[in-house]
């Protein structure tokens, strides 16, 4: 019998083996488990596999397949929330990346945004050249998300109302304040618009920065919600800060709500 490209007929049984016990990844443990082999021998198989084009390496341990039309082991990720999971469970696609996916926004972000428990090495990994932004978060904070199915992967979103808490309480999350305002509109103007849900779920975060950019923007552009702005004054704490840590120049103190905005921000 024909091999192909130098793969004979036991490293096709085993690999056969592997992806029908495996989702889109391949890990050592799972290579070792599944073929009953020492990890140590597994291990130099899944190398010597990519080093032949069978399977690509996206992590030290961790490879993906090649399909079989590919001509090349250089291939860009199928499914880049897939990934995310399996590399960085417990975690949630959030921020702009989630945003795009409830349609709060129009633009295109090339990075996917992870907030994941995990402490990585590094925070902006690329892999098969997609972009990852790893934000790392406690795992008493991950409240307010949605599964959604890729495939037969379940992997965790926040929801509409946790994505615009969490530009809230990092306005960089969302590519600045300017664009977190286009998004907190979007959302008021949407079916997801829950301003109830969201102090709820600031209350849990206990982050006044949270109240007081929320209560100064409701200002700016809803100010019939009167029930909620009034909510968030009640959270409000002595400290100041700024409505974006990264607009360093010309701001004012808006001192209702203790906060630092651009002097050319609508007064």
């Amino acid at each position: 019998m024909n091999t192909l490209s130098g793969m004979g007929k036991l490293d096709r049984e085993r690999i056969t083996s592997i992806l029908r016990e495996t989702q889109h990844t391949i890990s050592v443990t799972e290579a070792a488990k599944i073929l009953d082999l020492p990890r140590e021998h597994a291990a130099k198989l899944l190398a010597r596999w990519a080093t032949n084009g069978w399977l690509a390496r996206i992590k030290r341990g961790v490879y993906i397949p090649v399909p079989l039309e590919s001509t090349t082991a250089d291939i860009p990720l199928e499914d880049p929330w897939i990934i995310a999971e399996r590399l960085y469970h417990p975690c949630y696609i959030g921020a702009w990346s989630a945003a795009e996916h409830w349609g709060l926004t129009e633009q295109i972000f090339r990075t996917v945004v992870v907030l994941t428990s995990k402490k990585p090495r590094g925070h902006h990994p690329t892999i098969r050249g997609t972009h990852f932004w790893l934000c790392t978060i406690s795992e008493k904070t991950m409240f307010g998300l949605k599964s959604v199915w890729h495939g037969q992967i379940k992997i965790l979103v926040s929801d509409p109302t946790r994505t615009i808490l969490d530009f809230l309480v990092d306005p960089k999350l969302g590519g600045g304040m300017r664009s977190v305002v286009d998004m907190l509109k979007e959302y008021l103007k949407s079916e997801h618009k829950n301003l109830k849900l969201l102090i709820d779920y600031a209350s849990r975060l206990q982050n006044s920065a949270v109240f007081k950019r929320l209560g100064f923007l409701l200002e700016q552009y809803t100010p019939d919600e009167l029930n909620i702005i009034s909510e968030c004054k009640k959270h409000i704490t002595i400290s100041k800060v700024k409505i974006d840590p990264q607009l360093d120049t010309d701001n004012k103190l808006i001192t209702r709500w203790r906060l630092w905005v651009p002097k050319n921000w609508k007064a």
